[in-house]
């Protein structure tokens, strides 16, 4: 199981398929299968039987998972398509030096 750069909240644009160039923001990260769950994106519709608890028969349009390959962070600055990068910063406290990381955008190097 790898570590996934992209996190759940982040804004994402749809590289390839049947929605390529939307934008959306990531509802759900499956890290065990490489896929994410983007607003608006892959929406396909579900047919559903009635529920015991009284809940209705139908048609239910929900979006699927996508790959995380079909998917780039959407740069704050410009709304194009970017990598993410990480920056180390150390920060000295109580004569103590501890080091934090920051997502940045990879092509404008803004805060993610």
């Amino acid at each position: 199981m790898a570590k996934m750069k992209i996190k759940k909240g982040d804004l994402v644009q749809v590289l390839s398929g049947k929605d390529k160039t939307k934008q959306g923001k990531v509802i759900a990260v499956h890290t065990e299968t490489q896929r994410v769950v983007v607003e608006g994106v892959n929406r396909v519709t579900r047919h559903t039987k009635a529920g015991v608890g009284g809940q209705a028969g139908g048609l239910v349009v929900q979006e699927a998972p996508i790959h995380v390959s079909n998917v780039a962070v959407v740069d704050p600055e410009d709304n194009k398509p970017t990598r993410i990068k990480t920056r180390v910063e150390s920060v000295e406290r109580d004569g103590k030096t501890k080091t934090s990381r920051t997502r940045v955008a990879g092509r404008s190097g803004k805060d993610l």
